[in-house]
This record gives structure tokens, C-alpha cells and sequence, in this order.
């Protein structure tokens, strides 16, 4: 039997928005506001979502729970199995106390915690996104951070207010490529689009993280090094997302904004270094003395230092060849059974306005274990703690440590991936879409949200392209607007969602070890998401209606 979704089920577009928005709101409210643990919060999220799209909307109920149980096993593989692995990797390294040494080696570049963040949780940060993406760079940088000793809410929150500018290119391209393949858009033109939209905001954000971190008078003292770190970042961007493709263009820009930033500091240091390791106004932080006081770097040989750095090397060599898509297909080709979800593959109807003419959902869970970015990290943890002089009796014992310290947090992705994929296939958040596209004149700004939307319920700038690309396509072309432009929005603003989506916040508290924080993680990042996400609308309007702004769209 086929069910057609329905998007105003209680035919007032007002009530059905508000209905449609309950599951949302739930986890949202008992995470952030009731100080639920995380994994009780996103089971009350989902179970609200299960009664929404059952009894308001009517889809059946064996389809709803099969969506759930899709959602949840996509929570397993691939996020939740990148989070265990990337875990397991710095368990190793704390142990043997290579990751000390890393530590003591990031200080002598600079003691300064400021320009620290500009070069892990930014550049190193962009690097990984483009990369693998699907929270890698939230990890290995939140893990990096909590071990120089940034306390875990500045390690957790930073680490997601940087992972912003590059994930609308993802993983060698992948949200923009997708966006182009599933909607019909040009791939080049709407690559070219995006690249004239998020330079501005790569030069924005190292201000915004470092202002976030120490206040303005703290940022203004090292703007030179953030200046060099967003403008050599932005130029890259631009220029290969615009005369080369979307694959490269965080991994060019990441690799060039890291070398130009430790070469800027072999001519220039601040003239105060600021040591504080915790967020200003959540405690007492200041500045070289009034904070904490100075601490003595211990000089390591050369030899040690290359040995401290050689797990994250091959990290970073695995992560990305597991990357490329050539080494992807080849892995598929070994092993990657695809599996119908029976009584929910192509039994689900999307409809107009979503789509020109009614259109299957496909329901395949598809076990890609070699060619998930987590066994590469696997991969290179074990490599990396053979390496480290670990016998394999002691590798193994230290991955089931790695699965019962982690043991909440996984069943919280699983329980936010099959809410996140419920209210996809019941239609919910199309509704709260739709909302969105009904605002007029002022539908570059809302539409702009609206992929902020769509990355903060799906965690995924790839998947909020997916379901609401064709959307944006639809009500650029009857308003007039380049349709390119508003692709090119809906992945642009979704980059500001990320800080917020539960997947993003379970990965960085796990990273962290802060496990039962994730709501004072969501309530610190929920203003800079907002304010981010509307200056981004802000700047897609301007193109869309304002000289000189409106060249960029032609």
C-alpha cells in the first residue's frame, strides 16, 4: 500500500506547523532546558514524533516505527561508528602519554590559546570536514582541545562554532554534489554560488570563535593572526569552488590557512599570551597575569615529537584516501550488502509542492562497514597504536573500554538519527519547510533558515540539501529568484545548523567526556547558531535584491 505524505494535515498550515514542530521542541526543551540526560531527551523527542506522525499525520504505524528503526541503525553506521573509533584513537594516545607531547609540541608553535583555536579547532577542524565530515572534525578536534586543557564546555562548544564555514562542502564535496545530482541544479554554477557566499563568513568566523572564546578586547589583540587565518582560508575557497569544483575545496583552503597562520607566527606573536582555558563569563578568565598562571613547557627531541604526532598523521593519511571516492567504490565493490527496509521502501509518497509530480522514497540500509570513514579511523588507530608499542591483547582490551565509556552516547545517536529520519519520512519536517517558503519577498532570508532547519533536525548539510533542494528550486523560479542562488542557500545557511544538531553535541560531549552536559553545550552555541544563521540570510538577501551584492548572481 502506498501512503502519500500530507503536509497540512489539519488543513491550517498555522496548527500543523506548530504540531509538526512538537518532536523538535520536546527533545530541544528537555535537553536544554529540563537537564534531561541526552539519551532520555531524544527518546521523549522520538516517541513525541511517533504520536505526531501517527495520529496527525496517519501514517501507518509499522511504517513509522520502520523509519525510526532506519534512522537508528544510520545512527550506528556511520556516525556513531566514527565517534567510537575517534574515541578509541585518543584513549590510546592519553595512555601512553604520547598525547602529552603533542600538547607540549602545539605550545611551542604558540602558548597562546587563542591562535591554538584558530589552528585546531578551525584549520585543523576544516581539514577533517572536508575530508570525512559526519562529525569527524568535531571530534578529533574537541578531543585535541580537552587534552592541551581547554575546559570541556570551551573544548565542546568552540570546536562546533568552528565547524561551520566548511561543511557546506563537506566531505570532498559531497552536500553540494548531491544537491546538484538529486534537484537537477548545475553542479559548477551552484558550486561557483556557494564559493561567493561562505569567503565572507571564513573571515567572519575566526573573529566570532575568538570573541566567543576571550571577549572583544582579547580578540582585537591578535587580529593580525585572525585576519591571516580567515583571509588565507576564504581566498582559496573562492577560487577553487569557482574556476575548479566542489571536491578539494576545504582540504586546499584548510592546508593553505594552516601553513600561512604557522608562518605568520614565526614573524609576529601577541604581545600578551592569553593562557585561560575556559570560556569568558562562565568563569574567571583573563589574560597573562590576572589568569592562569604561566606554565612550563617541557622541550621534547625532535624524535619524540615526530612519535607523538605519527597517530594523528596516519588519522589524517587514512581519513582521507577513505575519502576518495575511487577508494570508496573499490571498498563497495568488496563488501556492501544493501538492504530493502520491507513494508517501507518505495511505499512512501513525497507530493507537491515538494515535487513536480509524486515521488518514491527509497528505504535501503546499505552496510558499507569497509568504506565507512570509521573504519579507516579504525584502521589507523590500530596502525597508530602498534606504532605506539601496544600489543594487540591490549589494543582489544582498550576498544570494549572505548564501547562502555561511550555506551550512552551511541544510543543517543541512535535515538536522534531515527527521530531525525521519522519526521523525513512522515513529512513532518517538509510542513515546518513549507512554513518557511510561504514568507514572500522575504523568502531569501527564510529560505536561507530553512536549510539552517533542515541541518540542525537531520545533522547532515548533504541531508538537508536532499529535502530541501528541490524545495528551494520550486520557490525561487515562482518568485523570480535565481534558483541557483537559493541551492546555493539552502547549504550556505545550513552550515550554521550544525552547531546545534543533536548528533553534532552528542559528538562533541563524547569527544570531551563531559557526558550528561549536552544541554549546557546546546544553551552556549544555540545564540551563536541563530545570530550566525540570520546574518547569513541577511547577506543571501542582499544578493538577491541589492547592488553591488546582486552581481555576485549573475
Amino acid at each position: 500500500m502506498i501512503w502519500q505524505q500530507v503536509y497540512d494535515p489539519l488543513s491550517n498550515m498555522w496548527l500543523s506547523t506548530l504540531l509538526a514542530a512538537i518532536p523538535v521542541v520536546v527533545m530541544l526543551v528537555g535537553l536544554g532546558f529540563l537537564h534531561m540526560k541526552a539519551h532520555w531527551a531524544a527518546g521523549a523527542g522520538l516517541v513525541a514524533a511517533l504520536i505526531i506522525a501517527v495520529f496527525v499525520y496517519n501514517m501507518p504505524a509499522d511504517m513509522a516505527g520502520r523509519a525510526a528503526m532506519l534512522g537508528g541503525l544510520t545512527g550506528l553506521l556511520p556516525i556513531g561508528w566514527i565517534v567510537l573509533n575517534i574515541i578509541f584513537l585518543h584513549q590510546l594516545t592519553e595512555k601512553n602519554g604520547s598525547f602529552k607531547i603533542l600538547q607540549d609540541s602545539i605550545a611551542g608553535i604558540t602558548e597562546d590559546r587563542r591562535i591554538q583555536l584558530l589552528l585546531i579547532a578551525f584549520a585543523f577542524g576544516a581539514f577533517f570536514e572536508g575530508a570525512a565530515g559526519f562529525g569527524t572534525p568535531v571530534a578529533v578536534t574537541a578531543a585535541i582541545l580537552i587534552g592541551l586543557g581547554f575546559s570541556p564546555l570551551a573544548a565542546s562548544g568552540l570546536s562546533l562554532i568552528a565547524n561551520t564555514a566548511p561543511v557546506a562542502f563537506g566531505a570532498l564535496g559531497t552536500p553540494v554534489i548531491t544537491l546538484a545530482k538529486v534537484h537537477g541544479y548545475d553542479l559548477m554554477e551552484v558550486t561557483a554560488m556557494i564559493g561567493r557566499q561562505l569567503p565572507f563568513f571564513s573571515v567572519l568566523v575566526p573573529f566570532w570563535l575568538i570573541w566567543a572564546f576571550a571577549g572583544r578586547k582579547a580578540m582585537m589583540e591578535i587580529w593580525p593572526a585572525i585576519l591571516v587565518t580567515g583571509v588565507s582560508f576564504a581566498i582559496p575557497q573562492y577560487l577553487v569552488s569557482n574556476f575548479i569544483g566542489p571536491e578539494l575545496v576545504d582540504i586546499i583552503a584548510a592546508i593553505i590557512s594552516m601553513v600561512c597562520l604557522v608562518a605568520f607566527l614565526r614573524v609576529w606573536q601577541p604581545r600578551n599570551i592569553w593562557r585561560t582555558t575556559t570560556l569568558r563569563g562562565h568563569e574567571h578568565s583573563q589574560g597573562e597575569g590576572e589568569g592562569d598562571a604561566p606554565r612550563a613547557i617541557t622541550k621534547h627531541s625532535r624524535s619524540d615529537v615526530i612519535r607523538a604526532w605519527t597517530p594523528w598523521a596516519i588519522l589524517t593519511v587514512f581519513v582521507f584516501i577513505w575519502g576518495l571516492p575511487s577508494v570508496k567504490t573499490a571498498l563497495n565493490g568488496l563488501f556492501s550488502p544493501a538492504f530493502p527496509m520491507e513494508g517501507l521502501h518505495n511505499l512512501i509518497e513525497k507530493m507537491p509542492p515538494v515535487v513536480k509530480q509524486p515521488t518514491k522514497e527509497g528505504a535501503v540500509y546499505t552496510l558499507n562497514l569497509l568504506s565507512a570513514t570509521g573504519t579507516g579511523i579504525l584502521l589507523s588507530a590500530i596502525v597508530g597504536g602498534l606504532v605506539m608499542k601496544y600489543n594487540p591483547v591490549q589494543l582489544v582490551g582498550q576498544f570494549f573500554k572505548t564501547i562502555y565509556i561511550v555506551r550512552y552516547s551511541l544510543l543517543t545517536i541512535v535515538l536522534m538519527l531515527a527521530l531525525g529520519t521519522l519526521t523525513r519520512y512522515s513529512g513532518t519536517d517538509t510542513t515546518l519547510g513549507l512554513a518557511f517558503a510561504n514568507t514572500g519577498v522575504l523568502y531569501p532570508f527564510f529560505g536561507t533558515l530553512m536549510g539552517w532547519l533542515g541541518v540542525a533536525l537531520t545533522g547532515s548539510d548533504t541531508a538537508s540539501n536532499v529535502l530541501f533542494g528541490g524545495m528551494q528550486k520550486v520557490a525561487a523560479d515562482q518568485l523570480g529568484l535565481s534558483p541557483n542562488l537559493m541551492g546555493a542557500a539552502n547549504s550556505s545557511g545550513g552550515v550554521m545548523g550544525k552547531m546545534i544538531d543533536a548528533q553534532s553535541i552528542v559528538v562533541a560531549s563524547t569527544a570531551t567526556r563531559w557526558f550528561n552536559h549536552e544541554g549546557d553545550i546546546l544553551r552556549y552555541v544555540f545564540f551563536h547558531s541563530i545570530a550566525l544563521a540570520c546574518l547569513m540570510g541577511i547577506f543571501v538577501t542582499l544578493q538577491a535584491y541589492v547592488w553591488p551584492f546582486h552581481l555576485m548572481v549573475n
